[in-house]
């Protein structure tokens, strides 16, 4: 499968696009576009997966996205709907006169950043997040003055980390990019069955001590760790649907009820009985 170039129109009578809870949480969306992207999410934890770079979040994630970077939805594969706020925008979207003001400077200089991809933490994650949350409720000036206000704050912050992230312009990159790609699909598509790392080398064009390597060193994981944190977070989905412990087990590909106990409590840091039960309960006193 190929990442997907996708086409943007901004909100009719605005000069950018805002994107409210998505919901492309079952979906594996490997895509890019000609837009910078800011993306506000809250969950309990999620992947971050922004061209080269691929990380876990906690509690919530603000990262800014340059022109090209292929990235994947940031809620994938969390097990509920999580509140999400994007804001896409095209280079000098208010017109190349407004971007050469002196005033600008700052968030010139952070969209060159934002080039190779930027995730921000600390106060900086919390302020700019919080704009963002109301973006959606005021009127189209007031929204960007809002925007604006972001750009503003994030320009200003040191609480950033530069992902490194390349762009989809060199075909080496783009290979890359598809390889990883396919990689995932394949786990998506046979992760109820038991999978052979030796076919999925073989579907990579590696030798499978090639393919180990390449993969620790793509995603900071082994290819292991990676299908079991796959499962777990399927496992934790179907137990929100008050399913049993067992059907969880076999249901999310684990053959061994001990096993899938351990891996449960290493991923999520309690075991899948004590999950089931403090979600319900929390579903509850709703």
């Amino acid at each position: 499968m190929k990442v997907r170039l996708e086409a943007i129109k901004p909100d009719e009578d605005s000069s950018f696009k805002i994107l409210l809870t998505p919901r492309l949480n079952e979906l594996f969306y490997w895509h890019f576009h000609r837009e910078y992207e800011i993306v506000y999410v809250e969950a309990e934890s999620g992947i971050r997966h922004i061209g080269d770079h691929i990380s876990r979040y906690q509690e919530s994630d603000l990262a800014l996205i340059g022109p090209d970077i292929p990235h994947l939805n940031f809620d994938y594969g969390v097990k509920a709907t999580v509140e999400t706020v994007v804001v896409q925008m095209k280079e000098n979207f208010l017109g190349e006169a407004f971007f050469s003001l002196p005033e600008m400077s700052a968030v010139n200089a952070l969209f060159e950043r934002a080039r190779s991809g930027l995730a921000f933490y600390g106060n900086t994650k919390k302020l700019a997040g919080e704009k963002l949350k109301g973006i959606s409720t005021l009127s189209h000036f007031d929204q960007l003055i809002t925007l604006l206000q972001v750009c503003q704050i994030l320009a200003s912050s040191e609480e950033y980390i530069d992902l490194g992230a390349r762009p989809i312009a060199k075909a080496s990159v783009l290979k890359e990019q598809q390889r990883l790609h396919r990689i995932y699909h394949y786990i998506e598509t046979h992760y109820q069955e038991p999978i052979d790392v030796n076919e999925v080398a073989k579907l990579s064009n590696l030798t499978t001590a090639a393919f180990c390597r390449y993969f620790k060193k793509s995603t900071h994981l082994t290819f292991t760790d990676f299908i079991n944190r796959y499962r777990i977070n399927q496992a934790k989905k179907i137990l929100l649907q008050q399913q049993s412990v067992t059907e969880a087990c076999y249901a999310s590909g684990f053959e061994n009820l001990s096993y899938f106990n351990r891996t449960f409590r290493k991923f999520a840091g309690e075991n899948p009985s004590a999950f089931r039960k403090q979600q319900a309960s929390r579903i509850n006193t709703l």
